[in-house]
Parts: C-alpha cells; sequence; structure tokens
C-alpha cells in the first residue's frame, strides 16, 4: 500500500513538473511574440514613406502645425528614445493619440472593440455549437462508407459555403432576409435583431470549414482500437461516441477553433462596413483612408494580441483535455 502511494505521488509530482514547464514555455513564447508585435507596430509609422503627420494633415497643412503635431507624437527625437517611450507608455495603456482627431487612441479602439466582440463572439459559438454536433452526426452516420449520397452532399455544400466571399455572403443574407422578407434589419446596430445577419455571415464560412474538420477528426477516432474495445464491452452508442469518442477527436477542432475566434475578430472589417456596424473594422478602414497612422498602429497592435493570446489559451485547453500534447513539446 506504501508502495501505491509513494508511486501515485512521484506520478504527481512529474505531471506537475510537465505542467510548469510547458506553461513557462508557452508564457516565453507569447512574451516574445508580443514584444516582436510591438516593435513591429512601432516601426510602422518609421517606415511610411515621406513624413507620416504631413500625410496625414495633407500638403496644405502649415508647417507650424506640422512641427507641432511631430513634437507632440514624440516624432522629433531619437529613434531609440521613441522607441523607449513608446514601450513605457504600453506598459501605462497609453497608445497614443489619433493625429487628426487628438483623441486618445485607446479610448477610441476601447469603444469600437467592444462592438467588434459583439459580433465575433457569438459568431463563434454558432459556428461551434453547430460544427461539433454536425461533424459528430455525419461521422457516425457516414462511418465505413455508409450513407454515400450523405457524405458527398455535405462534402459538397461545406466546400461552396466555406468558398463563398464573405462579400457576397453579406449581400445574399440582406437580399432575402432583410430585402424580400423583411424579418431583420438591413443595417446598423439596434436590438438583437440587428446582430442576426452580421453574425451568420461570419459564421458560415467558418461553421463549414470547422464541420468537415470535426467530421474527419471523428473518423479516424471512431476506427481506434480503444473505441472497438468500447463496443466490445456492449456500451450505448451515445456514450461511446461522446465520452470515448468526442474528446480524442477535439484536438485539431480546438487548435483551429482558436485560429477562427482570432480570425474572425479581425475580419469583422468586412462584415462591419456592409451592415454599418460600429465596430472597429470601420475605424481601421477609415483610419488608413485618413492616413491616421497611430490609430491604425493601435488596431494593429490590439488585434495582433489577441490574436495570440487567444492561440496561446488554445493550448492550454489543448494539453488539459489530452495532457501527450504536452509531451516533447518545445
Amino acid at each position: 500500500m506504501t508502495a501505491t502511494v509513494a508511486v501515485a505521488h512521484a506520478s504527481a509530482r512529474r505531471t506537475r513538473g510537465r505542467w510548469t514547464r510547458f506553461v513557462l514555455r508557452r508564457a516565453r513564447r507569447l512574451l516574445i511574440s508580443l514584444w516582436i508585435l510591438v516593435t513591429a507596430s512601432f516601426l510602422m509609422i518609421q517606415l511610411v514613406p515621406g513624413d507620416p503627420v504631413r500625410a496625414a494633415l495633407g500638403t496644405s497643412a502649415p508647417a507650424e502645425l506640422v512641427a507641432a503635431r511631430r513634437e507632440q507624437l514624440g516624432l522629433d527625437e531619437p529613434l531609440l528614445d521613441q522607441y523607449l517611450t513608446y514601450l513605457r507608455d504600453l506598459f501605462t495603456g497609453d497608445l497614443g493619440e489619433s493625429i487628426l482627431t487628438q483623441l486618445s487612441v485607446a479610448e477610441t479602439i476601447g469603444q469600437r472593440l467592444l462592438a467588434t466582440l459583439s459580433l465575433a463572439l457569438p459568431a463563434f459559438v454558432v459556428t461551434f455549437a453547430f460544427a461539433v454536433p454536425a461533424g459528430v452526426a455525419l461521422a457516425v452516420a457516414t462511418r465505413q462508407g455508409r450513407r454515400r449520397r450523405t457524405e458527398l452532399t455535405f462534402v459538397g455544400t461545406s466546400i461552396v459555403l466555406a468558398s463563398i466571399p464573405e462579400f457576397v455572403v453579406c449581400v445574399a443574407l440582406v437580399a432575402v432576409f432583410a430585402v424580400n422578407l423583411g424579418l431583420v434589419p438591413a443595417a446598423g446596430r439596434d436590438g438583437l435583431d440587428s446582430y442576426v445577419l452580421p453574425v451568420l455571415a461570419l459564421a458560415v464560412g467558418p461553421a463549414a470549414v470547422l464541420a468537415r474538420i470535426v467530421r474527419v477528426e471523428m473518423l479516424a477516432v471512431l476506427d481506434a482500437d480503444y473505441v472497438r474495445t468500447a463496443r466490445a464491452k456492449r456500451l450505448s452508442a451515445l456514450r461511446i461516441n461522446l465520452r470515448h469518442a468526442l474528446p480524442n477527436a477535439v484536438t485539431a477542432t480546438l487548435t483551429l477553433s482558436g485560429l477562427m475566434l482570432a480570425t474572425m475578430v479581425a475580419g469583422t472589417v468586412l462584415v462591419e462596413n456592409v451592415f454599418a456596424w460600429p465596430g472597429l473594422g470601420g475605424t481601421i478602414v477609415s483610419s488608413i483612408q485618413s492616413r491616421d497612422y497611430p490609430l491604425v498602429q493601435g488596431a494593429v497592435l490590439v488585434y495582433g494580441a489577441i490574436a495570440l493570446t487567444v492561440n496561446t489559451l488554445v493550448d492550454v485547453a489543448i494539453a488539459a483535455i489530452d495532457p501527450r500534447s504536452m509531451i516533447g513539446d518545445s
């Protein structure tokens, strides 16, 4: 009995040690990636041809105004001093000021980001809620070559939906549900029904892709030895599919889902412009058109940080579900 307890304690210590090393590696990668992102966003203004302040204010702006704005933004200081100031301001949450409006970039992004997340997060939930059950059900239904027509219909439909550009999806949804049927608003952010079309536009393509991934992964797991053993024990099909098969089939799904969430947050630019949604996507487009580089710089930094953080959280979630993913990780 004592030997058994000692073995259990040793195994627990090894598991904790692997988790500690895994978390430290992921944290180090995240910090290095964030530093590269911050440096790249800082260099964005420096690499703009000519004078970014002059480009934003226009060629007719007085030289005194241009000089004052350059001084206010710190662009008249040596490059290293600008970089150190930029890092210091980031740690205090200061992303600078807009060249045109002179408003805080952090406040502008904060207000618009909430509207963007209010689209991206529901779209991600809809994608996951549809794709996982659909992929699992189709894998079970078409296993070992059964229901060939159902398989071909699903694969063909998912390929078509995934390949349709978001702009076309947006226009089609507006034409059918807003113009012809009049069920929901065509644009704007006014009430829960105004979320329906932009959320669907964001979710259609990713849901089709993710459902195919879930089905392929589930088919591979359903033919595994441990699943055949579970069938030999005459366990119920529901228990086999949900308890034994599904947890082992979600690794690739979770990885792709994390990428999709980050892509959805950044991919709302087109959808927000089509549906006149007051999110960060429209702000980025307008700031690029007006050459408001500090605002573009801040948006790129926020989008990049979200993508890196989401990917790190997905890695941790995968390790929690399947500890084997920590083994040999470097």
